[in-house]
C-alpha cells in the first residue's frame, strides 16, 4: 500500500507562511506531480511529506497512519534528489545495496534486490563500475535503483532530471514512466517543467503561492483550467489571453468582432490556445493582426501575431506554412474550446 493524505498542512518559517493549508489525497499506485513556478512551495511540500521539513500545522497520513511527527526513517519513503549523491569509491552495485547493508540485511538478500533493481533499470552491465565511469543518465538510474532496493511505500522525486541535458531528459522521462508501470508504486514528483508533468503524471497538482491552484489529470487541466493562472501555466506555448466584454449573449474583443457567449457569469478576459486559432484573410474571424515573427520547429510553426491593442497573439500552424512577416491576416477562434475568465481570474463555467 502507498496512499498518502495531507490534511490542512501548513509550513511556517518564522512569520512567513510558505504552505497555506493544503488538503490532498494521493491514491496507492498513483503518479502525482507537483508543478508550479519557482517559490510556489512544491519542493517544501515534498520535503514535508518525506519528513525532511517539519509540519507546522495539519496532519500527514501514510496508509491511514498519522506520521506527522515521525522522522524520515520511520515513514517508509524513498527520496531521489536532483543531486545523485553517489559514493565515488563504491561500485554501482555497492551504492545500490548500501542502505540494506547498513540495515544489516543478509548478503544474499542484498545481492538479489540489487540484481532485480539493475534488471528493471537496465544497469546489469554497470554493476562493477564506479560512478565516474557513468553518464549523467546512468548515475540518475543508480540513484533511483538505490531507492528501489528498499521497497519503499512511495517514491519522492525532487526535480531528478534538472541536471541532465535535453536529450537525456527525454530518455529518462521514458525510463521513469516505464518504471512506474513496472513497479505500480506510488510516486510523487516535483518539477518546474510542464512537459514532464504532462507526459508522466496521472494527476498534476498546480501550486501557486503555497496554495493548490488546481489538481486533476493532465487532460483535465489542459482542457478545463479552473483559473487564469493554471490556464497560462499549463500548455506550451501558453494560452493567449485577451480582454473582452460580454453582453446580451455575445462577447466582443475591443475594436474587433466577437461571437456567441452562452455562459451565465460576466467575463472580462477570453482565453484561446494557439492550436485553436485558424489564419484567414484580413477581415475574417474575430480579429485581425500582422505577422510579426515566425518560429519554425519542423512539424509546427509558431506564428507570433501583432494584434494591435490586443497585444501579441501566438498561433500554431503546420511547419510547411508559407506565411511571411508583415502579412496582414484574420484570426478565427474555434468557439467550441474558448475559455472565459471573470475579474478575479476564475473560469466562468458553461
Amino acid at each position: 500500500m502507498g496512499s498518502i493524505e495531507l490534511r490542512g498542512v501548513e509550513k511556517w518559517f518564522g512569520d512567513v507562511q510558505v504552505i497555506k493549508g493544503v488538503d490532498l489525497t494521493i491514491d496507492d499506485g498513483e503518479f502525482v506531480i507537483f508543478v508550479g513556478p519557482s517559490g510556489c512551495g512544491k519542493s517544501t511540500l515534498l520535503r514535508m511529506i518525506g519528513g525532511l521539513e517539519e509540519t507546522s500545522r495539519g496532519q500527514i497520513l501514510i496508509d491511514e497512519a498519522d506520521v506527522t511527527a515521525h522522522p524520515p526513517s520511520k515513514r517508509g519513503l524513498a527520496m531521489v534528489f536532483q543531486s545523485y549523491a553517489l559514493y565515488p569509491h563504491m561500485t554501482v552495485g555497492e551504492n545500490m545495496g548500501f542502505s540494506l547493508k547498513t540495515a544489516g540485511a543478509p548478503k544474499a538478500e542484498i545481492e538479489a534486490k540489487v540484481n532485480e533493481a539493475a534488471r528493471v533499470l537496465k544497469l546489469e552491465a554497470f554493476l562493477d563500475r564506479r560512478p565516474k565511469a557513468l553518464s549523467g543518465g546512468q548515475r540518475q538510474r543508480v540513484a533511483i535503483g538505490r531507492s528501489i532496493v528498499r521497497d519503499p511505500t512511495a517514491f519522492l522525486f525532487d526535480e531528478p532530471l534538472s541536471n541532465l541535458d535535453a536529450a537525456l531528459r527525454v530518455d529518462m522521462r521514458y525510463e521513469i514512466a516505464k518504471l512506474h508501470q513496472t513497479l505500480t508504486a506510488t510516486m510523487i514528483y516535483v518539477t518546474h517543467d510542464q512537459v514532464e508533468a504532462m507526459t508522466l503524471a496521472d494527476k498534476i497538482v498546480v501550486l501557486d503561492g503555497g496554495y493548490i491552484a488546481q489538481q486533476g489529470s493532465p487532460r483535465e487541466l489542459y482542457q478545463n483550467p479552473a483559473n487564469l493562472f493554471v490556464a497560462q501555466f499549463i500548455g506550451s506555448p501558453k494560452m493567449n489571453v485577451l480582454p473582452c466584454t460580454t453582453e446580451g449573449g455575445q462577447y466582443a474583443l475591443p475594436g474587433n468582432r466577437g461571437g456567441a457567449y452562452l455562459r451565465s457569469g460576466q467575463a472580462v478576459q477570453i482565453g484561446v490556445r494557439p492550436e485553436h486559432i485558424t489564419i484567414g484573410a484580413k477581415g475574417s474571424g474575430q480579429c485581425d493582426g500582422v505577422v510579426d515573427v515566425l518560429e519554425y520547429l519542423g512539424a509546427d510553426t509558431f506564428v507570433i501575431v501583432d494584434g494591435g491593442s490586443l497585444g501579441q497573439i501566438t498561433v500554431r500552424v503546420t511547419g510547411d506554412s508559407d506565411l511571411k512577416p508583415g502579412a496582414e491576416i484574420g484570426l478565427h477562434f474555434d468557439e467550441s474550446v474558448l475559455h472565459f475568465f471573470d475579474a478575479e481570474g476564475q473560469a466562468v463555467s458553461k
